[in-house]
């Protein structure tokens, strides 16, 4: 791969050890690695020019539902508490196909990147009508983004006393032979790996404690990660003391589900003993701030988490419980409700930009991203600081405060995904056009 330089950036936020910040200066990237970092580069190679842009690490996602991107702003589940608005959805989703899995991750994908996403999981828990976790792999290799997608799974549907429709859950041994299947095709442990797999049941509410426990194992064996739903609401929390005769912590604790190899998702009702056990044991959360604002679950204690020493990334969630995919709209979400919970005081803007980038990356496992140095991947955002969002701004932190909100330029692995505000490794336009027959489509 030839050399690509990032010329006299007006300001280079690392991400580093030591939090460094450079000004006027330069970025080389070389096999797709960041090889230097300073002022006065040269390369024979090609050279971008970022005078008058802020460069961050690339942002990453630590949670998603990309087949949502088909079913935002639904009506029915617009104003809907958790539970009702799976219910309100789960007939819908139980209709898709595999193209319906393929595009909406396409379109889901796309606007990650044009927030300045570099890195994404997701967690797709339903496979009606021949759909598999191939489509969405597909997907993620014809956009560029490094990809992180987990084997989701229901199993116990409303007959049994779960909540999903009978028709969108699978037998458990069929769960388990699908799961070694995509762990055994596509993950990918090696540094800079565009692929790695997790394992991931839904929720204590869909799965038994037997394929929760049966999954840690599987995932040990195999050496993959594991990702969930947990204590996302009142509801998560009673339906665990009800069901399980525990709070979701010691549940996740009792199974497995606990460890640097282990992160959940929401932990919006986590308690202060939870909190503490997260933390010894390393588990990570991936904080979803805005759809827990739009589904009214409450406010994360990100603030306690980070101070006990708890790993928290960032998640935009699905599109269907935000109806945004925007990691830089996510950054400044968690900074404010931190601030409107604890006072102005409790988060700043870098610090939001830390658990989006470097924060992320450690909760996803990846030791080798989220940091501009030297030996890391190359996977950098380039935001245009001189347009209206910014104007008038004397400081960097200005990038979460005020904007812009979409990336001039992504590069990952050291290829352009994003070029001048525009998806450079696609024709996004057919691929919209074929999104929203879709949607109209099930809508109808």
């Amino acid at each position: 791969m030839p050399e690509t330089l990032i010329r006299n950036a007006d300001t280079i936020l690392t991400m580093d050890d030591t939090r460094a910040e450079l000004t006027g200066a330069d970025i080389l990237m070389r096999d797709g690695v960041v090889a230097r970092v300073g002022q006065g580069l040269t390369t024979t190679g090609e050279v971008l020019d970022a005078a008058g842009c802020v460069v961050t690490p690339g942002l990453v996602n630590t949670h998603h539902h990309l087949f949502q991107s088909l079913t935002r702003a639904v009506p029915g589940a617009q104003d809907a508490l958790l539970f009702g608005w799976l219910r309100r959805l789960y007939p819908i989703w139980s209709r898709f196909t595999p193209e319906h899995m393929h595009v909406s991750a396409l379109t889901g994908l796309a606007e990650l990147a044009l927030s300045g996403c570099s890195l994404t999981s997701d967690h797709l828990y339903l496979y009606p009508n021949g759909a598999r976790l191939d489509d969405t792999i597909a997907a993620a290799s014809e956009i560029g983004l490094r990809f992180h997608p987990t084997r989701g799974a229901m199993s116990i549907g409303e007959s049994a006393g779960g909540l999903p429709p009978d028709a969108l859950v699978e037998a458990e041994a069929d769960i388990l032979r699908d799961s070694i299947r995509v762990v055994d095709a596509f993950h990918d442990a090696n540094p800079g790996a565009m692929v790695r797999v997790g394992l991931a049941p839904c929720s204590p509410f869909s799965v038994s404690r037997e394929l929760m426990r049966d999954t840690a194992l599987l995932a040990r064996d195999k050496g993959v990660m594991l990702h969930t739903h947990l204590a996302e609401n009142d509801e998560d929390v009673a339906y665990s003391m009800e069901t399980f005769g525990c709070r979701p912590g010691q549940y996740a604790e009792d199974l497995g589900w606990t460890g640097p190899d282990v992160w959940h998702a929401h932990c919006v009702k986590l308690d202060t003993a939870e909190t503490a056990l997260f933390a010894t044991s390393r588990t990570g959360v991936a904080h979803c701030p805005c759809s827990n604002c739009r589904l009214g679950s409450g406010i994360a204690p990100v603030r306690a988490f980070r101070d006990a020493g708890v790993r928290v990334g960032l998640g935009v969630d699905g599109s269907a419980s935000n109806d945004r995919a925007s990691l830089i709209d996510e950054t400044r979400q968690a900074m404010l409700l931190q601030r409107v919970s604890r006072g102005a005081d409790a988060m700043s803007a870098r610090e939001a930009l830390e658990i989006a980038t470097r924060s992320g990356a450690e909760v996803l496992g990846r030791d080798d991203c989220g940091r501009i140095a030297p030996g890391f991947r190359a996977d950098i955002a380039i935001w245009d600081v001189s347009g209206v969002e910014s104007a008038g701004s004397w400081d960097s932190a200005a990038l979460v405060l005020a904007g812009p909100r979409q990336v001039r330029d992504l590069f990952v692995e050291g290829r352009r995904i994003v070029a001048s505000g525009q998806i450079a490794t696609l024709d996004i336009g057919p691929v919209l056009h074929r999104q929203r027959a879709l949607a109209r489509g099930l809508a109808e």
